[in-house]
């Protein structure tokens, strides 16, 4: 993992600013008696190198409906602890030797696009009841994963094509919602796009999750600017927390990064599908009310339909291809 000299010049670098940022603002003490966010992002950020989820797909659900910490917290420590990962990530990937980064070039238009909808979102999408917001989470990632593994088709290609203006505008409605979605949980922009890639643009999943991963990455950077140098909505509680598992997510994101690059794809698909349908069934089984049920219900359902269309469209677009050549 430790191969290219960037990557490490870069993690030794940010190890020594947690060192100097713990020292000054944070304690052993504070770390003692919040040991529950590093050990959270142990598996969060080690799902947000080896998937196209970011780390907020495990923190998420795991503050917010599982440790009942404020949704807007749990949002924030999200877009925070995937700044540190999910660029640790990047970094990783953008530096093997096997990169070719001009596959990376189309990020250079897509990181606005999303960022746009991201600020569209913090300023229209946020009164929105909180039970409503954990279900349409729980219900999109679930749903996905399900749907993707049951198919029996898989993307071919190893970078993006695009070959009309009809692409650029399913892409740049993709990025904008995933924004929206991303000024919600602190994630999803890149399960979004990763959905795109796959099935209309029929891309290898490893290489549109690598895609995503990067993508997330600088729309977490995006996040945790806005919060803390826009809307001055960051305070020093959040800050010690987000120290506590610094370092956690520095080494796990990267080390999920080279795991992908070393096994099949479908142990990926599995481990997402146990964590995001457990994580589904415990919200609606936790504290159950009928509320929560119609609204995963209803999400899933709908979720279920789209994912279905965009499967069977590629599918469609794969025998067309086949039989044309």
């Amino acid at each position: 993992m430790f191969k290219s000299r960037l990557f490490s010049v870069w993690f030794c670098l940010a190890l020594l600013a947690w060192i100097a940022l713990f020292t000054t603002f944070d304690s052993v003490a504070f770390l003692g008696s919040h040991w529950y966010y590093p050990a959270v992002m142990v598996l969060g950020a080690f799902v947000a190198g080896l998937t196209p989820q970011g780390g907020g797909a495990v923190a998420f659900p795991a503050l917010n409906v599982f440790l009942h910490v404020d949704r807007i917290l749990a949002r924030d420590f999200s877009l925070m602890i995937q700044s540190v990962g999910m660029t640790s990530a990047s970094i990783f990937i953008l530096t093997r030797d096997e990169t070719v980064l001009r596959d990376y070039k189309p990020l250079v238009t897509f990181v606005p696009v999303c960022a746009a909808g991201f600020l569209l979102g913090m300023l229209t999408l946020q009164s929105i009841p909180v039970y409503l917001i954990q279900a349409l989470f729980l219900s999109l990632t679930a749903t996905f994963v399900v749907a993707y593994y049951l198919h029996e088709h898989r993307g071919d290609q190893r970078r993006l094509v695009t070959g009309s203006r009809l692409d650029t505008g399913y892409l740049w409605i993709t990025l904008f919602l995933g924004g929206m979605i991303t000024s919600l949980f602190g994630t999803g922009a890149d399960i979004l796009l990763y959905t795109l890639l796959i099935t209309h643009f029929r891309m290898q999943e490893k290489s549109a999750t690598y895609v995503s991963i990067v993508l997330q990455a600088a729309m977490s950077l995006i996040g945790f600017g806005y919060r803390a140098f826009v809307d001055h909505g960051l305070s020093r509680y959040q800050i010690d927390t987000w120290l506590c598992a610094y370092p956690v997510v520095l080494f796990m994101a990267p080390l999920g990064a080279y795991v992908l690059s070393r096994i099949h794809v479908n142990w990926m698909l599995i481990a997402i599908i146990a964590l995001n349908v457990l994580q589904l069934l415990y919200f609606n089984i936790h504290a159950p009310s009928l509320g929560k049920t119609v609204a995963s219900a209803m999400f899933c359902a709908a979720f279920a339909g789209i994912f279905y269309l965009l499967l069977r469209h590629m599918s469609a677009r794969t025998r067309a291809r086949r039989l044309g050549s």
